[in-house]
C-alpha cells in the first residue's frame, strides 16, 4: 500500500515522481548536516504548492539522499524515550495559515506542509518538535474566517469530525482526514523534526457532538466523556504525533485556581494521572511528551502527574539564571521545567531584539548541550507577524487579511514583510550555531 504522502499527492492530482527543488537550494541554511530554508517571508512558501513542499523536504533532508518517490520507511527522530524532556517547542497557527477564499478558512494541514522547510530542524542533542494550534473543529464558525471571539481555537468539539479549517475535505474520497495528518506528520520526520497538538481540559470549553441532537456539555465526572476523551488523543497520537501540549495544566486538581482563567472543570490529579497513563499505554509509545501550560514551581506535583515538562519556570531575560537551573536540573530526565520564549497569550509589542534574545537564551543556557532546558515558542517568534495583530488575537479569532478574498493576499498580508525576512534570518543563525552542538 502507498504511504500517506504519495496517496497525498495523488489526491492533489499531483504526480509522486520527485525533482530536486531549486527554489530551496537559493534559500538554503545549512549546520552540519542539518539544513532548512531561512531568511524567507512565510507566504513564499504558502503560495507554492504541496509537491514543492514535498520535493523541498527531500532535497534538503539530512541524509543528504535525493529520493525520486517518497520513502515508505521514514521513521521520528530518535532522541529516547525522554527527548520531550529537552525539546523546542514551536507552535505553529496552523489555523491562522490555513487557505482562507472569500469567507471559508480550509487546508491549513496543507498550509502547515508547506511551512516546514523553513522550521529548523532537531539538533545533535536535542529535538525540535512542531505543535499544531488546532486538530479538532472549534465549537463555533469553524471553517469560516470572522473576527468574533466566538471562533476561539480554545473550544474544541469532539466525537466530530476533524477541524473544517484543517483538513482537505475535498479530497477525503482518496485520503481520509487521517491519513493527511499521517502524510504531515511523515514530511515533519523526514525533516528531522517531532510533531505534537495542542488540547484543551477545561470542561466548559470541550462539546459533544452528537448525531442526534445538539451538543452535549462536557463532563469530567462522566466516565463515558473521559473515555471518549482518551479515544480521540490516543487515534492522533496512532497518526503519528508524539506530543500533547495541555492548555491549563498548572490547574489541574484545583491546583492555584485563582490564576486560572479557562472555563469550566478540570479533571481530578488522580483522574489525569489515569488519562495521560491510558494515552500512553494504548497507543504503545513510549517517547510520548506531555507539555503542561505553566505547570511550574512544584516539580514533584507534575512529575508524579505523568507530564514531562512545562512552560514559564524561569523567565529567559536572564541568561546566567537560566544555565544555572540548567546544571541544578541536569539529571532529571522524567520531567523538566522549561524556558518560555512566548505563549499562546502573548499580546505582541516586544521587539524583535528581546525575542531573539530570549532565543538566544534558550538555545545556549547550559554547560553541555545535552542539559539544555525545554523551549516553548510560537510561530510568531520565528515568522513576525504583522503589527496590528499578535498570536492571542489569532488563536481567539481568524480574521482573513486578504484585500481580494483570496488565499494568496491573506499569506501575504498575515507576516510582516521586509523586517520579517530580516528577522527571520537572525534566528536561522541562532538556530545555525546551536544545532551543530
Amino acid at each position: 500500500m502507498t504511504n500517506s504522502v504519495n496517496k497525498l499527492l495523488t489526491a492533489l492530482n499531483e504526480n509522486t515522481k520527485l525533482h530536486r527543488d531549486s527554489f530551496s537550494e537559493e534559500h538554503l541554511k545549512i549546520s552540519g548536516a542539518k539544513k532548512w530554508i531561512s531568511a524567507i517571508l512565510p507566504f513564499e512558501l504558502l503560495q507554492r504548492s504541496v509537491k514543492n513542499a514535498v520535493e523541498s523536504l527531500v532535497t534538503i533532508n539530512e541524509s543528504g539522499e535525493f529520493y525520486e518517490k517518497f520513502p515508505d520507511n521514514i521513521e521520528t527522530p530518535d532522541y529516547g524515550d525522554k527527548w520531550g524532556a529537552h525539546a523546542n517547542y514551536i507552535e505553529i497557527n496552523n489555523r491562522a495559515i490555513a487557505e482562507m477564499e472569500g469567507n471559508i478558512t480550509k487546508n491549513g494541514i496543507l498550509s502547515s506542509i508547506k511551512l516546514l522547510p523553513a522550521i529548523p530542524p532537531s539538533a545533535k542533542s536535542w529535538a525540535n518538535c512542531v505543535i499544531l494550534s488546532q486538530i479538532f473543529p472549534n465549537i463555533y464558525g469553524d471553517g469560516l474566517n470572522k473576527g468574533g471571539e466566538e471562533n476561539s481555537i480554545y473550544g474544541i468539539r469532539l466525537n466530530a469530525p476533524y477541524s473544517r479549517n484543517i483538513i482537505d475535505y475535498d479530497i477525503i474520497d482518496e485520503i481520509s482526514p487521517e491519513e493527511q495528518f499521517k502524510a504531515f506528520n511523515l514530511l515533519a520526520h523526514i525533516h528531522g523534526l517531532k510533531t505534537g497538538f495542542r488540547t484543551v481540559i477545561s470542561a466548559d470549553q470541550i462539546k459533544i457532538a452528537d448525531n442526534y441532537g445538539p451538543d452535549i456539555v462536557f463532563h469530567w465526572d462522566n466516565p463515558q466523556h473521559q473515555e471518549l476523551f482518551i479515544e480521540e488523543h490516543v487515534k492522533l497520537i496512532n497518526m503519528g504525533f508524539e506530543a500533547i501540549f495541555i492548555d491549563s495544566a498548572k490547574h489541574i486538581g484545583g491546583y492555584d485556581l485563582q490564576n486560572y482563567t479557562g472555563v469550566g472543570a478540570l479533571p481530578e490529579y488522580g483522574q489525569m494521572q489515569y488519562i495521560l497513563n491510558e494515552i500512553r499505554k494504548r497507543s504503545g509509545k513510549t517517547t510520548l511528551s506531555f507539555a503542561g501550560e505553566k505547570s511550574t514551581g512544584d516539580f514533584e506535583r507534575y512529575r508524579n502527574l505523568g507530564l514531562t515538562t512545562g512552560t514559564a519556570f524561569i523567565p529567559p531575560d536572564n541568561f546566567d539564571n537560566v544555565k544555572n537551573w540548567s546544571e541544578k536540573l541536569k539529571y532529571d530526565r522524567d520531567y523538566v521545567p522549561g524556558v518560555e520564549v512566548s505563549n499562546d497569550n502573548d499580546e505582541g509589542g516586544r521587539s524583535y531584539e528581546t525575542r531573539l534574545n530570549y532565543i538566544n537564551t534558550s538555545l545556549f543556557a547550559y554547560e553541555y548541550p545535552s542539559d539544555k532546558l525545554a523551549s516553548f515558542m510560537q510561530m510568531e517568534d520565528l515568522f513576525p507577524l504583522r503589527y496590528d495583530t499578535n498570536t492571542h488575537a489569532l488563536m481567539m479569532t481568524n480574521p482573513s487579511f486578504s484585500t481580494d478574498g483570496k488565499p494568496l493576499s491573506h499569506w501575504e498580508n498575515l507576516f510582516a514583510k521586509d523586517d520579517g525576512r530580516e528577522y527571520n534570518a537572525k534566528v536561522g543563525d541562532l538556530f545555525a550555531h546551536a544545532l551543530i552542538l
